[in-house]
């Protein structure tokens, strides 16, 4: 009687426990799907070409890049316990997590790059998930940028479903300017242009 008693408890609590995840996914899906979705700025694009300077190629791997871009997304977040991960493969994924309701929801953003004219870089969202919700980019792109602390010259569209990466307008030692090249993953061919200002020389 006793461990009929307890099993009617266990399964009761399980019950509980399952219709208020339940509850828990559709508030958040609502909640989601009404966010409004804002506007974004998108950088006026830069030319390095119009500021006189040395040029020089720098030749990088999906390796390189890798390293320098996870160790740049720790220390401008802050993020000691790796929760937030950039790879390089065949495009770019972003990895990690957000916190909603006191609770860490997986995010996987895949993206597929693209060179501006001038040397920035546009990554166009292609998969999105977030834990197991079904939303649309928009809505992903969205909280993303409400909860990722980013820089000026990195701006996330929700509405064009990109994320604009103005890399010649990144602030770099020595007042460098750098612009993208080329920026083939599949190949690992991936090459930047570095110039070197002469007033930084004291020319």
């Amino acid at each position: 009687m006793e461990k009929q008693q307890k099993l009617k408890l266990s399964w009761k609590k399980l019950f509980l426990g399952l219709a208020g995840a339940n509850v828990f996914l559709l508030l958040l899906f609502g909640i989601f799907m009404l966010w409004p979705v804002s506007n974004t700025d998108i950088p006026k694009k830069e030319f390095i070409e119009d500021e006189e300077g040395a040029e020089f190629t720098v030749r990088s791997s999906k390796q390189n890049l890798n390293e320098l871009v996870n160790e740049y997304v720790d220390k401008l977040l802050k993020d000691k316990d790796n929760k937030y991960t950039v790879d390089f493969d065949e495009n770019v994924r972003l990895m990690g997590s957000i916190e909603a309701f006191q609770t860490d929801i997986p995010i996987l953003i895949t993206l597929e790059p693209s060179v501006q004219e001038n040397g920035d870089l546009v990554l166009h969202a292609t998969e999105m998930s977030l834990g197991l919700l079904e939303l649309p980019k928009k809505k992903i792109l969205e909280y993303v940028k409400k909860e990722l602390k980013t820089p000026e010259w990195v701006q996330i569209d929700p509405k064009k479903q990109l994320i604009y990466i103005a890399v010649t307008q990144m602030e770099v030692k020595s007042n460098f300017k750098v612009k993208v090249q080329s920026f083939d993953l599949k190949n690992d061919n991936i090459n930047f242009r570095i110039k070197v200002p002469n007033q930084s020389l004291g020319l």
